[in-house]
Parts: C-alpha cells; sequence; structure tokens
C-alpha cells in the first residue's frame, strides 16, 4: 500500500521542502527533549544517490535540521539512514559532528560483518530499519539474521510496518532477540479504526513490554491539516497501552510528502492534546528516548 499522500512526481524531481521557519512550541519542552526520527540528506555531489530510488529529496540541508531543533528546544535526535544512498556513510558522518547528542539507525542486510556493526555502534548507531510497508516481503527476509548479528550490540529493530499486517507478523516479531520500534503510530490508514485486529496487536505488544512507538507522521494519515483529529485516538491508544514506551519524533524533513506541510512546532504541540500530562510528556520526550537510544540522563 503506497503512502496517503504519496506525490505523483517523477523520482528525479525533488520533494517537496520542509517548513523552514519553524515556529516555537506553545508547550513547555524538558531538558534533554529528543527527536526521535529524522532523515538528513547530504550533498549528492559527496553522498550520490542511487540511480533506482523512489524519491529525490528536497534541498533541506543538516544545519536546516539543526536550526529546527533548536526553536522547537530538542537537544537530542535520532537520525534514521534513508535507502536512496548507498551505505550508511550521511548518518555516520552527522553522527560524528552531533557530540553524542545524535543516535542513529542504519539500513544493513544479513551479509553485514561484526566488525561493521562495531564501527557503526563506536559512530552512535543503535539500531537497523526494515521497511515491509513499502518493500513489503523483501525485507524482511534477513530480519532473524540480522536480528542475531545486533543482539550482542543491543541494538533494536525499527519497523516500518503496517500495523494491519501484525495479525500475521506479530508472533514472528515476539521471537526476535531484540527490542522492537514500530514506526508512526503504526501506519495503518485511520478508517481501518482502532479496534482493528492489526492494531490490537501493537497494543497488546506495547502491554508486553515487547515493543516500542512512535508518535509521528501524523500527517500521513489522510486529515489534511493539523490537528489531525482522526489521528487523535490511535496515539491516545497507543499512550494509554504504554506511556514508558511511547517515543515522540517530527519525521523531518517530511520527504515524499504532498499534502499541507506541517510547521514542526505544530506537531510538537500536538504532544498537549494527546498527552495532556506534563509528567507523561516528559517520558515521552526525554526518559523513555534515554533509555531505547542509550542517552546519559
Amino acid at each position: 500500500m503506497s503512502d496517503l499522500n504519496e506525490p505523483k512526481i517523477p523520482v528525479d524531481q525533488p520533494c517537496a521542502a520542509p517548513d523552514l521557519n519553524p515556529r516555537r512550541p506553545s508547550i513547555a519542552v524538558p531538558p534533554g527533549a529528543c527527536d526521535c526520527h529524522a532523515h538528513i540528506f547530504g550533498d549528492p555531489a559527496r553522498y550520490p544517490y542511487k540511480t533506482v530510488r523512489r524519491y529525490t529529496p528536497s534541498a533541506a540541508s543538516v544545519d536546516d535540521y539543526r536550526h529546527m531543533l533548536k526553536v522547537l528546544g530538542i537537544e537530542r535526535a535520532v537520525i534514521v539512514q534513508t535507502g536512496i544512498f548507498h551505505g550508511n556513510d550521511v548518518t555516520y558522518d552527522v553522527l560524528q559532528e552531533s557530540n553524542g547528542k545524535w543516535r542513529g539507525i542504519a539500513l544493513l542486510d544479513g551479509g553485514v560483518t561484526t566488525q561493521e556493526i562495531a564501527r557503526l555502534n563506536d559512530a552512535g548507531f543503535r539500531g537497523v530499519r526494515l521497511n515491509p510497508r513499502n518493500v513489503k516481503a523483501d525485507d524482511l527476509k534477513d530480519m532473524e539474521i540480522i536480528a542475531q548479528k545486533i543482539a550482542p550490540f543491543g541494538w533494536h529493530l525499527q519497523f516500518h510496518l503496517d500495523a494491519r499486517d501484525l495479525v500475521t507478523l506479530a508472533d514472528r516479531l515476539r521471537r526476535l532477540p531484540v527490542e522492537i520500534v514500530v514506526d508512526h503510530l503504526g501506519h495503518m490508514p485511520v478508517d481501518a479504526g482502532v479496534d482493528h485486529p492489526g492494531f490490537h496487536e501493537l497494543l497488546a505488544m506495547l502491554h508486553e513490554g515487547r515493543c516500542w512507538v512512535k508518535l509521528s507522521s501524523p500527517n500521513r494519515f489522510g486529515d489534511p491539516r493539523p490537528p489531525y483529529p482522526s489521528v487523535l485516538p490511535y496515539a491516545r491508544a497507543l499512550v494509554e497501552a504504554a506511556p514508558d514506551r511511547c517515543v515522540w519524533a517530527t519525521d523531518w524533513p517530511h520527504s515524499r510528502f504532498a499534502g499541507f506541510m506541517p510547521n514542526d512546532g505544530d506537531l510538537l504541540d500536538l504532544l498537549a492534546t494527546w498527552v495532556p500530562d506534563a509528567g507523561v510528556r516528559k517520558k515521552i520526550l526525554v526518559d523513555n528516548p534515554a533509555r531505547l537510544y542509550g542517552f546519559a540522563k
């Protein structure tokens, strides 16, 4: 299934750029807050794009991202490597410049060596992303092999999946020897309903302490503008299931999104609606990411 707002543009035409004038959020942002999912796209002269790729990014730079974090009052970040590049060099290099305040999520296959995982670990990588929502079953063929290789490093597997698929996939995930992180609120169509069996599986895994979930990308579910009321029941259900296993993220720079581009300050302010309790918000913004990604408290 493709994104509800996937742009129908040629692959060599850049995506829409993010809002480069972030608004300061109206909620109090505690020290040590973390954006747990963003992408950095380096200069293609230094980091060539794959010839066959799903999109071409906008010109948003790492300096633009740092500016957004500063305005929002966010001190930490998790950079997720994207599949349009060869290898993990873009993310590796920005982690080297972060003074330990950023972590990374790699893209790896089953052939990765222990030496390579150790090199990435030293740079600040803490997990591997798999993308069955877009690549379908092919992206899970090495899942168990990768999990066995990263387990000694304390890394996790991060899944961009459609929660409806958990009806058949959840038991396989439960057997993995590593932590599991689910992207973007489970990223299923909101009209499937909170009573969908797949979403119930996600809630059950949270209850069991078997997974984490990212409260991110509400703009990709069909509501045209913030505050995305159709997403509210899903966010609240996830937080109620396991407030100690939810983290928040911008998904900056919102690549391959063709709808109304949200301001990242507005996205952060959604937490006041989703999570009215300031103490729980601190867990989601600070304490939970510190545990998951190994930040000092």
